[in-house]
This record gives structure tokens, C-alpha cells and sequence, in this order.
């Protein structure tokens, strides 16, 4: 990652040098991500360009524009082509095999995706976005819709096929909410409220949260959540044959938490803002998962994050995670009927205005 971000800027300055037009962004890297293989790498930046590498040796292959900023893409599982995902609802697909080919229109929405993602056998596409839709199309005919995932209530932050088990997904929202879904047709298997996994002593301001990122363990069929703006993990048991989850245990850490990733034959790996230890390794050791001692690859790898910590902080200090993507609700009716309320009595009060006032008892007497 960070190899292909000091690329992308070498790219970038010889693209200036060469007199070539480029989107004044900030270069901020918004979306990336390995194919199946680790072979190529992909990222989409806030100059719209999509930049393919090839990691074996690494090489940058091509910088393409692109029409939007991107907020998710994906390599095929033949990997032979990118699919990207961008604010306007529209998801791209680009060549790999012809790294300098134009991006083709795949499918639309009215909202803006959050993610995207393809089934093992490349025959689906599925897209999350704001309105709260999962959406399952033909990857051959995207026009052709398969299903609906219907449930949610908040945007949908994050998806994924469960690895080995290829009609399973996974979902996470702004509802905060991790659901299980047989995708094919949109029935909801499971649903879990992570709001009420919390512990009583959170923070009241940690009311609402978003997932922004799901990884799944396939030795121990585990899952693992990271909270958008929550130093902590969620880990739960998948159970594949009852289509349940079990929730395991609650990772809490004294600092804010970037990443997450498992490593297959050693745990779970956490990327966190914390300069002496920056990253660190869980494992399940006869029960509840705890971190495990430092070894020389943790030590290595730490070393060379410290090397580069500026450019860490530098990428977080500009995510601003989905708190703009929430819901926006006004309660005018309280204000409405506080009008009302004036109205109905300055109207009273013109009334008794204009109102005669009665004459003496004795005038009135007379007058009969």
C-alpha cells in the first residue's frame, strides 16, 4: 500500500513534467485493493484516476481517469478486469489485460455506492449504497436484477461474499446492524444489533456508528468488525449450516483503530494510531481472543510503519468516515405549532378589539 502510494506520486510529478493535463485533487487515496492472486493492486485517488500496478515485480501498469471520484472497486475473480464504484451510483469496469483501455458503463443507481462486490464465480455483481439497497445483478447483463437485500434503515457501509461459502453475504450499515443474507433471494438469515453489544460505560456520543470494514477468518469461521470512529473490534462465530452468528468477544484498544485484516495461518492483525506499537497480533489462545507477544516479523513490520508514520497520520487525519452520510432529520411540528398557537391568539385578540363594549344597565332598559 504505501509502496504504491510513493508510485502513484512518482506518476504523478512525471505526468506534470510531461505537460500532461491532471485533475487538481489532493491525491488523497480513496479506495484500493489486491486481486485474488495479490498479483495486481488497484487505487482510485481524489484526482479521479485509477492506477493499476502489477506486484510481481511491482510496476505501475497505467493512470486512467475516471468520470467521478470513486468510493469502491473490485478485481474480478479471473482477474482480468477492475469494476469501480463511484458517488454518482455507476459502477465502471476496466480492463487489466489492456491497462490502458477506457472504462465501459456497467450499471447505475440513484444514489451513491458505498461498495461493490463480485461472487467467486464472477457471475454477480453486488452494490451497496445510500438508500439503504443491497442490489444483486447479472454480472453478464447488469441490467438484468436478480434481487433486492431489503432491511437495512441507515446507508449500507460495507458487503461481503463469505469465502467458501459463495450464496452467503454479509452486510454492515449506519443502522448498526451486521446482517446475514441468502442474496440470491434478498432473505434476510440473520441480523445483529451491535449497539446493544456495547458495553454501559460508552460514551453517550457513540450512539451511532458505522462498520467500515469486515474481514473474515476462514480457520475459525470468525468475523471480524471495525467501527467507524470506535476504538474497538467486534468478533463473532459464523455458523454456515444453522446461517446464524454468534457474537464472541468485544477487542477494546487505548487508541484509534485504521485497519484490520486476518492473516490465515496466524490471527488477526490491528493497524492502530499508536506510534510504539502501531501493530499488533490477536489470537484465540484457548478461548478468549488476546494479543499476542511481539515476534521478529511483528517487530519488522512495525519498524518499517515507523518509518513512515507521517504519511499514516497524514491519511487519517483527512477520513472523515461516514458521518455525512446519515439521515438528516427535521422536527418542524414543534415549531409549527408554536405558530399556530401565536396565531390562534393574536387572532383572539383582534376579535376582542373590535367587539362593542355593553352600555349602562339603565340605557339598555330604555331601549326595550
Amino acid at each position: 500500500m504505501m509502496a504504491a502510494s510513493s508510485h502513484s506520486i512518482a506518476v504523478l510529478q512525471k505526468r506534470r513534467e510531461d505537460g500532461q493535463p491532471v485533475d487538481q485533487g489532493s491525491d488523497t487515496i480513496l479506495a484500493s485493493t489486491f486481486s485474488k492472486s495479490g498479483s495486481y493492486f488497484a487505487l482510485t485517488d481524489d484526482s479521479k484516476r485509477l492506477i493499476l500496478f502489477r506486484t510481481k515485480p511491482w510496476q505501475c501498469l497505467s493512470v486512467r481517469s475516471v468520470v467521478r471520484r470513486c468510493t469502491a472497486l473490485t478485481f474480478t475473480a479471473s482477474e482480468q478486469r477492475v469494476l469501480v464504484a463511484d458517488k454518482s451510483g455507476d459502477v465502471y469496469s476496466f480492463s487489466v489485460l489492456e491497462p490502458h483501455g477506457c472504462g465501459k458503463l456497467e450499471l447505475g443507481h440513484l444514489s451513491m455506492l458505498l461498495d461493490v462486490a463480485l461472487t467467486p464465480d464472477d457471475r454477480f455483481v453486488l452494490t451497496a449504497d445510500r438508500d439503504e439497497k443491497i442490489r444483486v445483478s447479472w454480472a453478464a447483463a447488469p441490467h438484468c436484477i436478480e434481487s433486492f437485500c431489503l432491511g437495512h434503515t441507515e446507508f449500507v457501509s460495507r458487503i461481503m461474499v463469505v469465502p467458501g461459502h459463495p450464496e452467503l453475504l454479509l452486510s454492515s450499515s449506519g443502522d448498526c446492524t451486521l446482517r446475514l443474507w441468502e442474496y440470491r433471494s434478498g432473505r434476510q438469515l440473520h441480523c445483529c444489533d451491535l449497539a446493544s453489544l456495547q458495553e454501559p460505560a460508552e460514551p453517550e456520543g457513540h450512539q451511532r456508528f458505522a462498520v467500515s470494514r469486515i474481514a473474515f477468518w476462514g480457520q475459525d469461521c470468525c468475523v471480524a468488525l471495525l467501527c467507524d470512529g470506535l476504538p474497538l473490534v467486534f468478533v463473532f462465530q459464523l455458523d454456515a449450516c444453522r446461517q446464524r452468528l454468534t457474537f464472541q468477544q468485544q477487542l477494546r484498544f487505548p487508541h484509534r483503530v485504521w485497519d484490520i485484516e486476518f492473516e490465515e495461518a496466524q490471527g488477526l492483525w490491528v493497524l492502530q494510531d499508536c506510534h510504539e506499537a502501531p501493530l499488533v497480533l490477536w489470537r484465540p489462545t484457548g478461548g478468549p481472543w488476546q494479543p499476542v507477544p511481539d515476534s521478529a516479523v511483528s517487530q519488522r513490520l512495525c519498524g518499517h510503519l515507523r518509518g513512515n508514520w507521517a504519511m499514516l497520520e497524514g491519511a487519517a487525519a483527512v477520513d472523515d468516515g461516514f458521518r455525512g452520510l446519515y439521515k438528516a432529520t427535521f422536527d418542524n411540528t414543534s415549531s409549527y405549532l408554536k405558530r399556530k398557537e401565536q396565531r390562534l391568539q393574536q387572532q383572539q385578540g383582534r376579535k376582542r378589539q373590535q367587539s362593542p363594549l355593553p352600555g349602562p344597565p339603565g340605557q339598555c332598559k330604555k331601549m326595550c
